[in-house]
C-alpha cells in the first residue's frame, strides 16, 4: 500500500507538470524565440496602468500565466528602448482610478518625460479618479502627458491625501491577548496598532511627515506639467470634488472624451498607418538590458522582505509575490563581482525590511564589492526602509525617488501572549524547560518576565547600535547625528537627502548615470542583469520541491502511463527521493520560514 501511494503521487506530481508545466515551457520558449507578435512600422504603444503594478519583473515566469501584472522597472526600461525605435510613434496610457505608490508615480511620470522629449507624444486617459489610496500620485503621471483626458462625466476627487490605520488594542484587551513588544524607539510604529488604541504623538508626526512630503512631491509635480503655480494648483485640487468637465474648465485636464475617442486622437497623430500594440507584448522584445561584450553596469535587483536563506519552493508556484533571499542576492552581488567585465553595480532595492542577519550577510557583499574597487549604487524605489536602508547604507551612492520611503533605522521585536485568552475558553498553556530561563521567554503563555525581559531589551539594543554604526560609517556621519534622525522614523527620499542618508533624488537611470561617473566609464554600456528570472521547469520543480531530473523524467512517464515500463520508471524515482537523492542532485524541500 505504501509504495502504491507513492507511485500515485508520483503519477499525479508528474501529470500536473505534464499538464501545466509542459504547455508553460513550450509556450515560453516559443514566446522568447519568436520574440511575440511583430509590432506594425507605425505603433501605438497601450500602456494600462490598471493592472498590478510592482517595482520589479517576477523571477517566476509561471506568475505572468495568471496575468494582469506589470512592473515599474519594465515600463521604464521599455520605453527608453521605444525612443529609438523609429515603429513606436507614441503612446497611450489607461491611467487606474485609484492611487499609486507615490515613488512608482515619480519613476513613471519621469520615463514619461523622457519619452516625450524624444517627440514621441504620449496621451493619457483617465475613467476617473476616487480618493483611494494615493490618488495624487495618479495624477501626478496623468498630468506628465502631452494629453491628459477623462471620460464624459468621470469623477476627479483628487482633494488630498488620507492614510488609515487600525488599532487592536481595545480588542486584545476585551479577549485577554496581550502584545509584548520591544521598539527602537519611539517612531518605530510598525506595532503600534498591537499596542494602542490611537496614534501616539510620535506616531502622527511621523505619518503626517512623510504624508506632506508625497502630497507636496505629487501637487508640485502636476503644478508644472499644468503651467500652474503649486498654490493655485493645490487651492483648485483641494476644492474638489469635481465632474470631468468642471475639471477641464478648472484647467486641471485637456479633454473630455471617450476612449475610443481617446484612441483615435493618439492614432492620428502617429500616422494613418498606425496601429495600438500592447505595452506587455513590445516590452518582451524590447529588453534594455543585453549580454553583449564590453564594459558592462551589472543591475541586482532585490524586492520584497528580507529573510535568510535561497527559495526552496513550496509555495505558489503562480505567485508573483518577491522576497529578498540573503543567499541568492549575495551570490548575485558576488557573481557581479567575479565578472571581468563588471565595472560597476546598481542594485535596485524595493523592500520594507525583515532580517538583521539576512541583511547583514547582503551588506557584506557590497563591502566587497567596494573593496575590490566595483562602485556600488543603489537606486530605491517605493521604498527602502528598515533592513532594505540596512543593506543600502554602506553603498558608494544611495539614489532614490523623492517619494521613496526610507530610513526607519530601528527594531522591533516580541511576542503576543495568548495564556490568559486561551484560559478563558478551557485552554492552559504550560511549559518546561532546561537550561537558563531565558530560553522560554517566546513562549506564548505569558507575558516576558522582567528577567527576560531585560535580557531581550539587551539584545534589542546590541541590533540597533550595530545598526546605527554601519549607517555611520556608510554615511560618513557622526553617531550622534544618526541617533537623532534614526529612532525608526521614516523619511522620503527628498527627505532623506536633506538629512544626508540619500545622496541623490532621482531613478533608475540616474542610478546607472552616477555608476557610470564613479567608474569612469565614458560613452555607451552595456546593462547587465545578474538576477536572472527562473526558467518555467525551474519554477515548477522550486513549486513542488523536485530536482529537475525528477520533473523530466516524471513527465515523460506522466506521458505514456499506459506502458509499464513508466510505472517502474516512477517507482524507481520514488525509491530514490526517499533515499534523499535523485539523479545524484539533492531534493529540495520545502522551507518553513517563522
Amino acid at each position: 500500500m505504501k509504495q502504491f501511494l507513492i507511485t500515485a503521487a508520483g503519477v499525479f506530481v508528474g501529470l500536473l507538470i505534464f499538464l501545466i508545466g509542459v504547455p508553460a515551457v513550450l509556450i515560453g520558449t516559443a514566446f522568447r524565440s519568436s520574440g511575440g507578435e511583430v509590432a506594425p512600422d507605425q505603433t501605438v504603444l497601450n500602456l494600462d496602468l490598471r493592472r498590478t503594478l510592482t517595482d520589479q519583473e517576477s523571477g517566476n515566469p509561471l506568475a505572468a500565466l495568471r496575468g494582469g501584472s506589470l512592473s515599474v522597472m519594465t515600463i521604464i526600461s521599455t520605453l527608453r528602448h521605444a525612443e529609438t525605435d523609429d515603429r513606436v510613434k507614441a503612446l497611450l496610457i489607461r491611467l487606474p482610478e485609484g492611487g499609486m505608490e507615490p515613488a512608482q508615480a515619480d519613476e513613471i511620470r519621469s520615463a514619461i518625460k523622457h519619452f516625450r522629449a524624444a517627440g514621441k507624444p504620449v496621451l493619457a486617459h483617465s475613467q476617473g479618479l476616487y480618493p483611494s489610496g494615493m490618488v495624487t500620485s495618479t495624477y501626478e503621471v496623468g498630468t506628465a502627458a502631452d494629453e491628459f483626458w477623462m471620460q464624459p462625466g468621470a469623477s476627479f476627487q483628487v482633494t488630498g491625501l488620507a492614510n488609515e490605520d487600525i488599532f487592536f488594542k481595545r480588542l486584545f484587551d476585551k479577549y485577554g491577548v496581550k502584545a509584548d513588544y520591544e521598539q527602537r524607539y519611539e517612531f518605530k510604529n510598525a506595532v503600534n496598532p498591537y499596542l494602542y488604541d490611537n496614534y501616539t504623538g510620535t506616531h502622527r508626526q511621523a505619518e503626517l511627515g512623510w504624508m506632506r512630503s508625497v502630497y507636496d512631491t505629487a501637487t508640485a509635480a502636476a503644478a508644472v506639467d499644468r503651467k500652474q503655480t503649486p498654490t493655485a494648483m493645490t487651492k483648485a485640487l483641494e476644492a474638489g470634488p469635481y465632474l470631468a468637465e468642471a475639471a477641464l474648465k478648472l484647467h486641471l485636464i485637456d479633454k473630455v472624451g471617450q476612449v475610443k475617442d481617446a484612441e483615435e486622437a493618439i492614432l492620428a497623430k502617429a500616422g494613418t498607418e498606425a496601429k495600438l500594440y500592447d505595452f506587455q507584448d513590445y516590452a518582451h522584445s524590447a529588453r534594455d538590458m543585453d549580454t553583449g561584450m564590453g564594459p558592462a553596469i551589472a543591475v541586482v535587483e532585490a524586492e520584497g522582505p528580507i529573510v535568510t536563506g535561497i527559495d526552496g519552493g513550496g509555495g505558489n508556484p503562480f505567485s508573483g509575490d518577491s522576497t529578498i533571499y540573503s543567499d541568492a542576492l549575495s551570490s548575485a552581488l558576488y557573481s557581479a563581482i567575479e565578472d571581468q567585465d563588471v565595472k560597476a553595480i546598481v542594485m535596485r532595492v524595493n523592500s520594507p525590511g525583515g532580517s538583521d542577519t539576512a541583511s547583514e550577510q547582503i551588506l557584506a557583499a557590497v563591502k566587497t564589492a567596494r573593496a575590490v574597487g566595483k562602485p556600488v549604487v543603489v537606486s530605491m524605489g517605493t521604498y527602502a526602509a528598515s533592513g532594505g536602508y540596512w543593506i543600502s547604507c554602506q553603498a558608494s551612492a544611495i539614489v532614490a525617488q523623492p517619494s521613496s520611503l526610507t530610513g526607519s533605522i530601528g527594531v522591533f521585536g516580541g511576542k503576543f501572549a495568548l495564556g490568559e485568552a486561551l484560559a478563558r475558553y478551557g485552554v492552559d498553556v504550560r511549559q518546561l524547560n532546561v537550561g537558563s530561563s531565558y530560553a522560554g521567554a517566546f513562549g506564548m503563555g505569558q507575558e516576558f518576565t522582567p528577567q527576560a525581559r531585560t535580557a531581550f531589551a539587551g539584545w534589542m539594543d546590541q541590533i540597533y547600535n550595530n545598526f546605527v554604526v554601519r549607517v555611520a560609517e556608510g554615511r560618513k556621519l557622526p553617531q550622534a547625528r544618526v541617533r537623532e534622525i534614526a529612532k525608526g522614523r521614516v523619511w522620503t527620499g527628498e527627505q532623506a537627502q536633506k538629512l544626508g542618508l540619500v545622496d541623490q533624488v532621482g531613478g533608475f537611470y540616474d542610478a546607472v548615470e552616477k555608476a557610470k561617473g564613479l567608474a569612469n566609464l565614458k560613452g555607451e554600456v552595456r546593462l547587465k542583469p545578474m538576477t536572472a528570472p527562473m526558467t518555467p521547469i525551474q519554477a515548477l520543480q522550486h513549486a513542488l520541491g523536485v530536482s529537475a531530473t525528477s520533473v523530466r523524467t516524471l513527465a515523460a512517464a506522466a506521458w505514456i502511463l499506459g506502458d509499464p515500463r513508466a510505472k517502474g520508471m516512477i517507482d524507481q524515482i520514488a525509491d530514490e527521493r526517499l533515499r534523499g537523492q535523485v539523479g545524484g542532485a539533492a531534493v529540495l524541500t520545502p522551507r518553513v520560514i517563522n
